[in-house]
């Protein structure tokens, strides 16, 4: 079983635990993404890290487990999640300068965002946020072969099998 995981999730707490988001209605078997979660009082649970790779959830949105499995978003926050992933082609010295840019981006935009890595940004958009200056950065990355992007709410969340 391959993990990814989040090494510092935005909404880290004592509290927090671990469950699964199985990868395979993805066509990525053998992989789960390990999803940071605080209980609710109803004995759901609300995600409290950006998603990298599962489709369908997002920082905010409450959902079930089974066991530690990840099966159902039982209420959406409206957030959303743009992730940036760098191709590999890109040399180290550009990555640097493009994921320097990104972060002040995202800083002076006032949004979270969690990295894996140097190369993979995952991005919450809250309701009601427009940062057009953060697009207009990852856009030029992505128009020059450098990154590619993607929106994770894309796709819906698919129960695991």
């Amino acid at each position: 079983m391959q993990f990814v995981v989040h090494e510092q999730p935005v909404g880290r707490a004592a509290t927090n635990y671990i469950a699964r988001a199985d990868l395979a209605p993805l066509d990525l078997d053998g992989q789960v993404e390990q999803l940071w979660l605080k209980a609710v009082d109803d004995g759901s649970n609300e995600v409290a890290c950006i998603p990298f790779s599962a489709y369908g959830i997002a920082l905010g949105d409450v959902v079930v487990l089974n066991d530690d499995d990840v099966i159902e978003v039982i209420r959406n926050s409206w957030h959303r999640t743009l992730r940036l992933l760098f191709t590999p082609e890109l040399p180290h010295a550009d990555l640097q300068k493009a994921t320097d840019e990104i972060k002040t981006e995202i800083i002076e935009a006032d949004l979270l965002s969690e990295w894996n890595g140097a190369r993979l940004v995952a991005v919450d958009v809250p309701p009601g946020a427009e940062p057009a200056q953060l697009f207009a950065v990852m856009g030029t990355a992505v128009n020059a072969g450098h990154a590619i992007w993607e929106w994770a709410d894309a796709r819906p969340f698919v129960r695991p099998a």
